[in-house]
């Protein structure tokens, strides 16, 4: 027994809806206030969005940093 044709097309389904509904938000949200985009995909990972939300809460924001720099 192994994984037929509609089992793994609903498999990347799931998969690419995560990306969509999670990741890129968070992707989005981490590139505005300065931070790596990369560091979206950590929102799939259960300790490590916990630790991703406090970090971007309390770090000092570099975009922020940047615009109060120049402006």
């Amino acid at each position: 027994m192994g994984l037929g044709l509609p089992e793994l097309l609903i498999l990347f389904v799931l998969v690419f809806g995560c990306g969509v509904v999670l990741i890129w938000p968070a992707a989005r949200i981490c590139k505005r206030a300065g931070f790596s985009p990369w560091l979206g995909i950590l929102i799939i990972v259960p300790i490590a969005n916990v630790v991703l939300l406090w970090y971007v809460a309390f770090s000092p924001w570099p975009a922020v940093t940047e615009f109060t720099k120049n402006g």
